[in-house]
């Protein structure tokens, strides 16, 4: 999950469904004179967002609150976290971080982390199974010391899917690892874009993604990024998208 859908007139008659956790990771390159993100295209065959230029990430998975990591989260990045309503418990915040590295490497080969201090435990390695094999082959483990959070936004009511989503920006030179061949013909994302902060709008990137792509651009304008800055949380009351801030 990337973007938060508008609601159409069919979409509407669905019962409220509670919105699910989510996590996207935006990889910022400043090498040149105008900062780059990237962004991945989606499968035209998939369901949702079908084409689309999206955001690396997904839902929270049910063993990411167990994925060690090279070091805690930063005090002022997990106040953010738990900021806005419906809460967000520490424990679930971290697994939000956790997510966001998660989906991150798994679609687009970028894994960002950094050797822990002390050598991965026979035990620690062990969780780092599946998606996570490139950190364990690698002796890494995810870093959320270099992750910002950029906004949340919350899903209409009556969609078929409804996620609470949180967007964290990392810079590239975050990336410790490369998995190469990932993004292909059948993979989720079948092709990664760099895309200038700043550009006109594109047909192909969904509304709110280009919101957070203005927000972005705004805090890189002001200046390095903080954990004090303000962050947007957009979600909807009676029809309405509304913006508050963390």
């Amino acid at each position: 999950m990337n973007s938060l859908p508008t609601q159409t007139a069919d979409e509407a008659r669905h019962p409220y469904r509670r919105p699910r956790d989510s996590a996207t990771l935006i990889l910022v390159d400043r090498n040149g004179s105008v900062p780059k993100v990237l962004l991945g295209r989606r499968r035209a065959d998939l369901v949702f967002m079908p084409n689309k230029l999206v955001f690396p990430g997904g839902s929270v998975d049910a063993t990411d609150h167990r994925i060690p990591l090279a070091t805690e989260l930063p005090n002022a990045l997990e106040t953010k976290l738990v900021a806005g309503s419906p809460k967000t418990t520490p424990a679930r915040a971290r697994a939000l971080v956790v997510a966001a590295i998660r989906e991150a490497c798994e679609e687009t080969g970028l894994c960002l982390g950094s050797k822990p201090p002390i050598p991965l435990t026979p035990v620690q390695t062990a969780t780092l199974k599946g998606e996570w094999r490139p950190f364990a082959e690698t002796g890494l483990l995810p870093d959320p010391s270099q992750l910002y959070l950029i906004a949340r936004a919350i899903t209409p009511p009556g969609l078929v899917r409804r996620f609470d989503t949180r967007f964290f920006t990392a810079d590239i030179s975050a990336i410790a690892h490369t998995v190469n061949g990932v993004v292909h013909a059948d993979a989720e994302l079948v092709e990664l874009k760099w895309i200038e902060l700043g550009a006109a709008p594109l047909a192909d990137i969904h509304s709110m993604t280009q919101s957070v792509l203005d927000e972005l651009n705004a805090r890189l304008t002001i200046g390095p990024l903080t954990h004090q800055a303000e962050v947007p949380f957009f979600h909807f009351r009676n029809g309405a998208r509304l913006r508050d801030t963390l």
